[in-house]
């Protein structure tokens, strides 16, 4: 019988197909064996559902200028200001704002989703304010920068999804009027109290932690990481490109999210078949 295996000394190193397949195992075990996994995710993972992330090369902030770092006491200041912005947007999108409403979750986001269901993923964060996790149906989820499309009342902290901008300006809260703001976290804004302490609650359980398409540079997300990494648990980063947390992670997947999720969840899913015939 003709042996069609590669003939490869022992010190020769594996193609880039045969390393991505072996990380994307040796991702799949630490999976399977981890007691409570979480997940963090970034920009990257939207982008593959064609929202442009903020800094980088192509990055909308890099192109326009940030956002000013006291865009929270601007609000607070002229609310109706803000929202007389906010509806210019609806009427005329920008860039953000029409990508944003028509974005579907990519097949990152749906694989998150069925490692939910599975029982494997316990939790994720996300540092994206989109709302495909939602629409993929991660159901365990904490939106640590809030949701673009959600309010949040600054007096009893109620967050309710929005379609329209009502007339009166500025909106208020339906249940205690409070001033109304969009649920995404501004540049000067502390992020909530309940959402941050949700975040620290998850990653404290956390034994293994999956990071798919962030850097891990933006903190306090990135201060998730560090610790599970500190506390001496596996990470298993998806990213395309290095980040500076890539040498601390026991796996790195040089793929997108959309491509090695699916596969991930493949691998899982025979592992499971093959125990339940044995």
């Amino acid at each position: 019988m003709t042996n069609h295996a590669p003939n490869r000394s022992p010190t020769q190193p594996a193609s880039p197909d045969e390393a991505l397949e072996a990380a994307l195992a040796q991702a799949a075990e630490l999976l399977q064996r981890a007691r409570y996994c979480i997940a963090l995710t970034g920009a990257g993972i939207s982008a593959e559902s064609g929202i442009p992330t903020y800094r980088g090369k192509d990055g909308l902030w890099t192109k326009t200028g940030e956002p000013p770092l006291n865009q929270y006491q601007r609000f607070l200041a002229d609310p109706t200001a803000y929202w007389e912005t906010q509806r210019q947007r609806r009427e005329n999108p920008d860039e953000l704002f029409a990508t944003l409403r028509e974005a579907v979750p990519n097949d990152g986001h749906f694989s998150l989703a069925e490692l939910e269901r599975l029982g494997i993923l316990q939790h994720t964060i996300t540092q994206n304010i989109d709302n495909l996790h939602r629409l993929a149906g991660s159901e365990r989820l904490t939106e640590i920068h809030g949701n673009s499309h959600y309010t949040r009342c600054l007096a009893c902290n109620a967050r309710a999804p929005f379609d329209e901008i009502p007339e009166a300006l500025p909106p208020r809260c339906e249940d205690c009027g409070g001033l109304l703001k969009s649920d995404t976290v501004m540049f000067g804004e502390p992020i909530p109290r309940d959402r941050l302490a949700a975040c620290f609650h998850e990653a404290e359980q956390a034994d293994c932690l999956l990071l798919a398409g962030t850097t891990a540079v933006v903190t306090p997300a990135a201060d998730f990481a560090w610790d599970i990494y500190r506390r001496g648990h596996p990470l298993i980063e998806i990213n395309p490109e290095p980040t500076v947390i890539s040498d601390h992670c026991t796996v790195t997947i040089r793929a997108p999210a959309g491509e090695a999720l699916p596969r991930i969840v493949d691998q899982l899913k025979r592992s499971a078949a093959r125990s339940h015939d044995s």
